[in-house]
């Protein structure tokens, strides 16, 4: 009798033994999923901190058919400088809702003639860039000139000033027709930055598109990166993609001085010119953007 009150006492210890250890395993289970969950929450909202738009216009909340006031760029663009609300206006954009509608002047060029605006951003050292640009129907293409948007690396080095002293680069778009030739249009990168080959932007290789014209009335979309580089190191970079095609994606020596390598400014130049006389033309013409996206990424 006493020997078969301990092999009870004996199995009931077993049991319970083994009871607490599934609690304990369960116990475990459950703290290594919820440190998981945590984890995968922090990751979501680390990547929702990396993709959220430090600036997303649309034009939207702007009355189409109206003059786009200084005091509206200054409200959804931010610290805006050189706004020529003159030459702004709310139309229809991409799949008819509203867009802006930048006007190029008759015999003009640069800032005379078209937008030639600086955004203050946060100093960042990795920027993306999106929007959608179009050319009106009748657009007069002539030589070129800078179609948009883009962004600018320590003192913002453009028109003739190389990045030659280290101290600041730039990232912008252009349209060019060679010797005016209506059948040749296109885009071309126009980068300032301190290993530039001439005095003015460089223009690399790869056009947009590789043969025929840019088309009038036609909605192109254009994705720009940049990254800082450290140092004297080319280990900055530029990127441009147009309706999918890569036309520059290329390591770069923005600057060599650290103190001015972080990116600090969106441009919105869109003017004709160079600055000889065969860049003008008698016409009036219009450009119009949309879906424009601006991401600080470090």
């Amino acid at each position: 009798m006493k020997n078969q009150t301990k092999q009870i006492q004996f199995t009931t210890g077993i049991l319970l033994l083994a009871i607490l250890a599934l609690g304990s395993c369960k116990k475990d289970t459950k703290a290594v999923a919820e440190e998981q969950v945590s984890l995968q929450q922090e990751s979501s909202a680390l990547s929702a901190a990396a993709v959220s738009p430090s600036l997303n216009l649309n034009w939207e909340n702007r009355s189409n058919g109206s003059t786009y006031t200084a005091s509206q760029a200054s409200s959804d663009f931010g610290n805006v400088s050189g706004w020529q609300e003159s030459r702004a206006f709310i139309t229809n954009g991409k799949d008819g809702t509203n867009g802006l509608r930048v006007t190029l002047l008759p015999n003009q060029l640069s800032g005379a003639g078209g937008m030639v605006t600086n955004v203050d951003i946060t100093d960042g050292s990795a920027y993306e860039l999106d929007f959608d640009v179009k050319f009106h129907s009748q657009f007069n293409f002539s030589r070129g000139g800078k179609i948009g948007f883009g962004l600018s690396v320590g003192e913002g080095n453009t028109g003739g000033d190389p990045g030659w002293d280290g101290n600041g680069g730039s990232l912008r778009l252009m349209w060019y027709s060679p010797d005016s030739n209506p059948n040749r249009v296109f885009f071309q990168p126009y980068v300032y930055h301190k290993d530039q080959p001439t005095e003015f932007g460089d223009t690399y290789t790869q056009r947009f598109p590789a043969s025929g014209a840019l088309q009038k009335g036609v909605w192109y979309h254009v994705h720009m990166y940049i990254k800082s580089n450290t140092g004297s190191s080319t280990n900055g970079r530029a990127q441009i993609i147009i309706n999918g095609t890569t036309i520059l994606d290329t390591d770069i020596r923005w600057t060599t001085n650290d103190s001015k390598r972080l990116i600090n400014n969106l441009t919105f130049h869109a003017f004709r010119g160079g600055s000889q006389d065969y860049w003008k033309t008698s016409t009036t013409d219009y450009i119009y953007y949309d879906n424009l996206a601006v991401n600080k990424l470090n």
